[in-house]
């Protein structure tokens, strides 16, 4: 079993690192996941026999890294669930690009249609019947060399939460993730991730009523290395 690692535990609530590679909750693959890892640390930490609760109110695709969150109570799971869906949450990424963006800043809205058959989601130009808006703001905040080429670092904050929204994004820029073979990378990063990390959260907490900050730094990976990203 993998070791978690954990960066913010309470009473109602559990943020975690998860590693590229790792699904966020158990899938088709039946390969170990994040949830599972996380309910075994409830158990052994909090002496929990039996059924352990924890609440999915968010997730990561699975080649991207950074801060989840799970709610340790149903209370916790509602309220939270509430807090992302309307908007009170504030999410920060950091991506490494294979070129930097032509533009500096802004914000992208974009109509997203995702083909459930290939996992794959079209940016396009006008709604249409299954398509939903996303909005994410971005900054690149400087630019890099890894491999013999020029890289972008940029910032996201997606205030949509939408399939692949953030990966879809840069790649309407023209700069494409690092490793993202799906959205237009030339090739492979060497553990199979895509240079996606959800850096920080910042969540109302379900009780108590004040913001909880989460922060993650980048995973010590040579292209995060070069970028010096923090």
């Amino acid at each position: 079993m993998s070791e978690l690692d954990v960066l913010y535990s309470d009473n109602h609530l559990l943020a975690v690192a998860k590693p590229a590679g790792l699904p966020t909750v158990a899938d088709a693959s039946g390969d170990e996941s994040l949830q599972e890892l996380a309910k075994e640390f409830v158990r052994r930490e909090k002496a929990k026999p039996g059924n352990v609760f924890l609440g999915v109110v968010h997730r990561l695709d699975r080649p991207v890294s950074g801060i989840v969150l799970f709610a340790r109570t149903s209370k916790g799971a509602e309220r939270l669930s509430a807090a992302f869906r309307e908007r009170r949450v504030e999410k920060r990424y950091l991506a490494l690009t294979e070129r930097p963006p032509d533009r500096r800043s802004g914000e992208i809205e974009q109509w997203l249609l995702k083909d459930e058959r290939t996992n794959v989601v079209r940016a396009l130009a006008a709604p249409r019947d299954g398509a939903l808006l996303a909005t994410t703001r971005f900054q690149c905040l400087g630019e890099f060399e890894f491999e013999g080429a020029r890289r972008g670092l940029v910032e996201l904050e997606p205030l949509t939460g939408r399939p692949h929204q953030l990966r879809v994004a840069l790649a309407s820029l023209g700069a494409p993730i690092l490793g993202d073979l799906k959205y237009g990378a030339a090739r492979p990063l060497a553990d199979q991730s895509v240079a996606l990390h959800a850096r920080s959260l910042v969540v109302p907490h379900p009780t108590r009523g004040d913001d909880v900050r989460i922060d993650c730094p980048p995973p010590a990976r040579p292209w995060w290395r070069a970028s010096g990203a923090r």
